[in-house]
């Protein structure tokens, strides 16, 4: 097979092939196979002719077809092997030439990923932080131990802080009309807590029983919840039940009560312990997740559009999927966001190219690295995950090839980002 490459920008490659005869008969014998089982020839067995007489017995125009679907799907696969490109989408094939079963020249034009120029990563250096539980720390999840295994009392007085005070509430803007989210019945609202916006809180103080209130207060403009987020809303507070919150006495008695400890002090330190824990981790994963950032900013390739385009389709079905979740349409998020459809896009495309850069820049340093997942680590991996679920479901999807390839493909980044972790912070 002769092999002559073109590229026309960094993004596109033209590819024009010559089959050699060795090459052609290879594939046509090969096609002639697949009508074994499809021409009846009196005197043999079906599937047991002769692949010379099946030839003299199959529609000629049928059997060419065939063999160059074939021999253009076989041929432009062991092109893009050889030229080692990376192609984005399905090539245009034009055949140039084509004499049956002797000559066969054609032409592909595909997009593709540019060359791939990693930073020295072996000399980056990045410094991990490092995780302190302090005393404070401690306090506050003791602290909220002691409020989950309080006793509630019912009181009939005006609401004080630290009292739970369990609401209906509902919000309306400006023009009377509901507000998604800013609503809610029988409500445990611990005052003093901090878990509703500021202000709200500060309201409920002082109601009693039964008593409705109505206030107008401002979400934060960094709220999570974007529609919400600066919204003006009218708030209906009704109080159905004040609750005083007796919490049991920090000592070795409640130590004894809400876990295998024998002191106050066990507790203390279990509890600074499993925070030491999760906060390490979430550091490690900040700390990963920082690392491959920088390492792919500086990650040089070129990167077709078409590509960057299908990243932010996926961007925005799942932003779509969240919107389901907070019961708000397409159209609404945009009109909040102050953006059309198209501007939208425009504002994703940064962030999508840099999680393809990102991708990149791992499969080329696993690459380099000489990684591999083995089918021994693999199937262990299998057999912890198959021990976790045990939904018939959820054990069918473990068992799907495809889950198996993802998984696979995790456990290779896994690995790359633990050896570039090991360099960077190699002393």
């Amino acid at each position: 097979m002769q092999i002559k490459r073109t590229n026309p920008s960094d993004t596109e490659a033209v590819l024009n092939v010559i089959a050699n005869q060795q090459e052609l008969d290879g594939i046509k014998q090969h096609v002639l196979g697949h009508f074994r089982g499809r021409v009846k020839i009196a005197g043999f067995r079906e599937g047991k002719a002769p692949l010379d007489l099946i030839e003299k017995n199959v529609d000629s125009s049928l059997l060419q077809t065939e063999f160059l679907e074939e021999a253009i799907n076989q041929l432009y696969v062991r092109t893009v092997q050889e030229e080692k490109i990376r192609p984005v989408s399905n090539p245009e094939v034009n055949i140039t030439k084509f004499v049956p079963f002797t000559t066969l020249e054609f032409e592909a034009k595909v997009s593709i990923i540019g060359d791939v120029k990693l930073p020295d990563y072996t000399k980056f250096k990045k410094t991990k932080e490092e995780v302190k539980i302090t005393a404070d720390d401690v306090k506050d999840v003791l602290g909220n131990l002691q409020t989950r295994a309080a006793d509630k009392k019912d009181v009939e007085r005006a609401a004080k802080l630290t009292d739970q005070v369990t609401i209906d509430f509902k919000g309306v803007d400006a023009k009377g009309e509901s507000v998604e989210g800013a609503d809610g019945k029988d409500y445990p609202l611990i005052l003093g807590s901090k878990s509703f916006i500021p202000g709200f809180e500060e309201e409920v103080v002082g109601m009693k029983p039964g008593q409705e209130k109505a206030f107008t207060l401002t979400f934060p403009k960094d709220y999570h919840a974007v529609q919400l987020a600066g919204a003006k809303v009218t708030f209906t507070v009704t109080a159905t039940k004040v609750q005083e919150v007796v919490e049991p006495k920090l000592d070795d008695e409640f130590a004894t009560k809400v876990g295998p400890f024998k002191s106050l002090q066990e507790l203390k330190d279990d509890v600074k312990k499993q925070l030491q824990a999760e906060r390490q981790n979430e550091a490690d994963r900040k700390f990963e997740s920082d690392l491959v950032g920088e390492l792919a900013d500086k990650t040089k390739v070129a990167i077709p559009k078409n590509l960057v385009d299908e990243q932010v389709d996926k961007i925005e079905d799942q932003e779509r999927q969240n919107l389901v979740y907070r019961g708000q349409t397409w159209e609404e998020h945009l009109k909040e966001e102050g953006v059309t459809a198209e501007e939208h896009r425009e504002q994703k495309r940064p962030e999508a190219e840099r999680g393809i850069r990102a991708s990149l820049f791992l499969a080329e340093v696993a690459e380099a690295e000489g990684l591999e997942v083995t089918p021994e680590e693999l199937e262990i991996r299998m057999q912890l995950l198959r021990g976790q679920y045990v939904d018939p479901g959820m054990q069918e999807e473990l068992n799907k090839p495809e889950s198996r390839r993802e998984i696979a493909s995790r456990m290779l980044t896994e690995k790359t980002i633990a050896k570039l972790v090991e360099y960077v912070t190699k002393k």
